[in-house]
């Protein structure tokens, strides 16, 4: 399959790095790729950097590489714009949380897609409740790394980041009231396998949670908000704790592990199995693929 993937983030966050796994997958099962994204953005220089033909442009630069290729992956609402009126099918990839919109424009927008690719059965149910059949979107879950599991430790890890949809404050006001330190990572995979005792991933929707599943696929416990796509990736009291937005429910929560070992240990091993049963990148990959053989069947 020849498949031009569109994105337009200009910061390297979980969608960019799903992007960068799939096409490192594509390129292993012997698929042609091209990226097309913003010039000198995270992404764009770690596709070109790892090898494969990165484009950058506009709506004309995509409707003339689309003329070759057998479709077309966009993978944010932008590139989902730009990608309308392409020369080959349409997959779109949704990863957020929130309803979509409904009025004329949107409704003609979506209905051009062939089909998409929703990150949870959350988000499907957010495109089904906007109108869109059931069989025209696919759930394919996010794709982690499984590498080496955390050698275990006392930190608490919590993602760096300005979102003002997540709850960084949120994290503050219970590390405050509960007397505990909290690291705000912007390396979080090095950080989770070197010195995590939990993870706490809190936000105010979410479509799955990437860093979740990265901190799963390490090993360590999970405390995160019981909204969006979250319960799907963790499963409350076995891989880790699902909790309202409250500071004293995340305090508790992350006592709860820490002065808890034994039942610390049980949930890093059960969030490893279930990273591995479930949220691989090659599961991914695969995943994917089949969605785009039954778009071109």
């Amino acid at each position: 399959m020849r498949i031009l993937h569109v994105d337009t983030g200009r910061e390297m966050r979980g969608g960019q790095w799903q992007v960068l796994y799939l096409l490192e997958g594509l390129r292993a099962r012997g698929h042609e790729t091209v990226l097309l994204a913003r010039r000198e953005a995270p992404l764009y220089i770690a596709a070109r950097n790892k090898g494969f033909d990165v484009r950058s442009g506009g709506f004309a630069t995509l409707r003339r590489l689309s003329a070759r290729m057998d479709l077309i992956h966009a993978h944010d609402a932008r590139a989902h714009t730009m990608a309308m009126f392409a020369r080959a099918p349409l997959v779109v990839s949704r990863r957020v949380a929130f309803p979509v919109r409904t009025g004329l424009a949107s409704r003609w927008k979506y209905r051009r897609a062939s089909q998409f690719v929703a990150v949870s059965e959350f988000v499907k149910a957010r495109l089904i409740e906007a109108g869109i059949a059931g069989g025209r979107v696919s759930v394919v879950y996010d794709g982690v790394p499984l590498g080496e599991r955390s050698a275990g430790g006392t930190r608490v890890i919590a993602p760096a980041t300005n979102d003002p949809k997540k709850g960084t404050e949120l994290v503050k006001l219970a590390a405050r009231q509960a007397g505990f330190d909290v690291h705000f990572s912007d390396s979080l995979a090095e950080d989770l396998a070197r010195d995590a005792a939990v993870f706490v991933y809190i936000t105010h929707e979410e479509g799955l949670g990437s860093a979740v599943l990265l901190a799963m696929a390490a090993g360590v416990p999970v405390v995160a908000s019981r909204t969006g796509g979250l319960p799907e990736a963790v499963v409350d009291g076995e891989t880790g704790l699902l909790v309202e937005n409250t500071p004293a429910a995340i305090a508790a929560a992350v006592r709860r592990i820490l002065e808890n070992r034994d039942e610390a240990r049980a949930m890093a091993e059960a969030a490893r199995r279930r990273a591995e049963s479930l949220f691989g990148v090659e599961a991914m990959v695969e995943g994917t693929i089949r969605v785009y053989h039954r778009v071109l069947s």
